[in-house]
């Protein structure tokens, strides 16, 4: 049935982002865009997709089939996105961060999460999409008009009470401290040599990484005592400038887990990633008694899999005993 759903979802929007496509001269990802604020306000300016909206029932879909779905249609277009920081975090990785943030905020009522690099917000909804919490709301930060829109109207088909923000996630943000942070960080140089004076992670000469900034920014909108999850290159701390970073992340955080990601997800193993789970220090609060490290098989491998996972599970239950 849910398989079922999905395919029915994704060809209203693929349906809807051909003809758009076709109609306005413009790409995949834009037309994608177009489709999803015309089923949300069920309306579209020239009737264009009167048919489709009609045929669209979404206040009966299941939101996380409404997320995949969205997500193969951002898959279809994804040549549309041609900057490596503006492809969408794939499906098992944003369900195993999921699992990672019900694990570390167990038995908490309220979350508030934060993204800062949403892009389509396909990471950040899945993470609201999948909380064990009661109540759950969102902020998200993006740079690109296309993707925010995109994010915009899953957001409010999935019926997720999320405040997007669309400027550069460098600049100060209007929002509250999140209870957790999640973000595939963009990787990169930063240009703006005068906003990058503000972080203790500038350069000492040149451009300023972006992804230290991002850490940084993120740190600094995370409540004391909150959890930051990253994906990350697993270069990230290698070479001579990851001493800046690594003296930083001891200063203002304890760091709990890294987790290599399958390889075998990348198409080039140097472009392989990681997730790095910390917590921004707090009074009271200690470091974990050990990190956490773990290299994660092809989710395919289902036996491989259950034997990580029970090494995660002893690990959650070693630290819980710890600070009992």
């Amino acid at each position: 049935m849910q398989k079922d759903q999905v395919s029915t979802i994704f060809e209203l929007l693929d349906t809807a982002s051909i003809r758009l496509k076709k109609e306005q001269s413009i790409s995949y990802i834009e037309a994608l865009a177009e489709a999803g604020e015309a089923f949300f306000q069920a309306n579209d300016r020239n009737g264009l997709l009167k048919d489709l909206i009609e045929k669209a029932d979404f206040a009966s879909y299941d939101h996380e089939q409404i997320r995949k779905a969205f997500q193969l249609a951002v898959l279809k277009g994804q040549k549309d996105i041609s900057h490596p920081n503006r492809q969408m975090t794939p499906d098992t990785i944003g369900l195993f961060v999921s699992y990672l943030v019900n694990k570390f905020l167990d038995g908490q009522k309220e979350l508030v999460v934060f993204d800062p690099a949403a892009g389509t917000g396909n990471l950040l909804l899945a993470v609201l999409n999948n909380l064990t919490a009661e109540t759950k709301r969102g902020f998200a930060s993006e740079i690109d008009d296309v993707l925010i829109k995109i994010a915009w109207a899953q957001a409010n088909l999935e019926e997720k009470e999320v405040e997007l923000f669309h400027q550069d996630s460098l600049e100060p943000l209007l929002i509250s401290p999140a209870d957790v942070t999640v973000c595939s960080l963009p990787v990169g140089y930063y240009p703006n040599d005068e906003r990058a004076e503000d972080f203790e992670l500038k350069a000492k000469e040149g451009y300023a990484f972006a992804h230290y900034l991002f850490i940084e920014q993120s740190l600094r909108y995370t409540k004391e005592g909150g959890f930051l999850f990253f994906i990350i290159p697993n270069d990230l701390f290698e070479g001579k400038e990851s001493v800046q970073l690594k003296d930083f992340i001891k200063d203002h955080a304890y760091m709990n887990a890294l987790i290599q990601l399958p390889v075998s997800m990348f198409k080039d193993k140097k472009h392989a990633k990681s997730l790095f789970v910390m917590q921004k220090k707090k009074e009271g609060l200690e470091a974990p008694k050990r990190m956490l490290f773990a290299n994660l098989p092809s989710f395919s491998q289902k036996e491989a899999m259950v034997g990580v996972m029970r090494k995660l599970d002893q690990w959650f239950i070693e630290e819980k005993e710890t600070k009992e």
